[in-house]
C-alpha cells in the first residue's frame, strides 16, 4: 500500500510560487518542479513541465524521455513569446509501477530515499556540486556559497542536445519512503533534520510533509518550498 503527502508554500520572501508538483497514485507519477525566470515565467515553465510529463507518462513514455520532451515544449513556448525571455524549471520525478520505480531529474530539485537512514539519490546539476566534485569546496561550504543557487542545466534553458537527464531505477520495499523536494527545503533544512522527521513512525506522510514545510519556514523561508513524500506501507 502506498501512502503519500504533498504541499507547496510560497515561503516568506517571494511574492509568487513558481514551484509546482503532481501526485497521482493511479498513474504512479510524483514530481516536483521549481520554475525560474521572474515575471511569472517560472510559474509557466514549471506548469508546462508538469503537464508534459503527465501527458507523456499517460501515453507510456519513459520518464527520462518525457523530461526531454518537456524541455523542448518549454523552449517552443518561450520562443513564441514576443519578449522571448528565458524561462526554465528544474524537475525531479518518480514513476512507480508495482514495487519498482524509475526516477529522473534535471537541476537542483532533489530525490531522497529513506530506508532506516536518509540517502540522497539525485545529484544536483549545480555550480557548487561541480566545485564539490572537483574538490574545491566541501559540501558544508556549499551550503553557504554565494553561487549555491546557480544550476548548470534546467528545462527550457538547456539545449535539448546538451540536456543530461539522469535516471535511476530501484525497488520501493515496505517501510521505505521517497522524498521529492525543491531547494526551498534543502536551502533551509539540513539532511539530519529531514531524517529526524522521516524517522517518526507516529506521523502520517502528510504530517511529515507539513513538518518539513514548517521547518523550512522556521529556517528563513527564503524561497518557495515544495515537498512530496511517498511511503510504502
Amino acid at each position: 500500500m502506498i501512502e503519500f503527502g504533498h504541499s507547496s508554500h510560497v515561503g516568506l520572501r517571494r511574492e509568487h510560487n513558481e514551484d509546482t508538483y503532481y501526485a497521482d497514485p493511479e498513474l504512479g507519477l510524483w514530481l516536483v518542479a521549481d520554475g525560474m525566470g521572474g515575471h511569472e515565467h517560472g510559474e509557466v515553465a514549471s506548469a508546462i513541465a508538469r503537464d508534459t510529463l503527465v501527458d507523456e507518462v499517460r501515453k507510456g513514455t519513459p520518464i527520462g524521455r518525457a523530461i526531454q520532451l518537456a524541455d523542448e515544449e518549454i523552449i517552443r513556448h518561450s520562443s513564441r513569446k514576443a519578449e522571448a525571455l528565458p524561462m526554465g524549471t528544474t524537475v525531479a520525478a518518480v514513476r512507480l509501477h508495482g514495487d519498482d520505480f524509475d526516477m529522473a531529474w534535471v537541476g537542483d530539485s532533489r530525490v531522497y530515499v529513506w530506508n532506516g537512514a536518509l540517502k540522497q539519490l539525485s545529484q544536483d546539476h549545480s555550480y557548487v556540486q561541480e566545485l564539490i566534485e572537483q574538490g574545491a569546496i566541501t559540501a558544508e561550504q556549499a551550503r553557504t556559497h554565494p553561487h549555491r543557487n546557480v544550476v548548470t542545466q534546467a528545462l527550457g534553458v538547456t539545449d535539448p542536445q546538451s540536456l543530461r537527464v539522469e535516471t535511476i531505477k530501484g525497488t520501493l520495499k515496505p517501510g521505505m519512503q521517497i522524498l521529492l523536494c525543491s531547494d526551498g527545503l534543502t536551502e533551509e533544512v539540513e539532511d539530519a533534520q529531514i531524517a529526524s522527521v522521516l524517522a517518526r513512525a507516529d506521523l502520517s506522510a502528510q504530517e511529515c510533509v507539513d513538518h518539513l514545510i514548517l521547518a523550512a519556514l522556521d529556517g528563513g523561508g527564503s524561497d518557495n518550498v515544495t515537498v512530496v513524500l511517498i511511503r510504502r506501507r
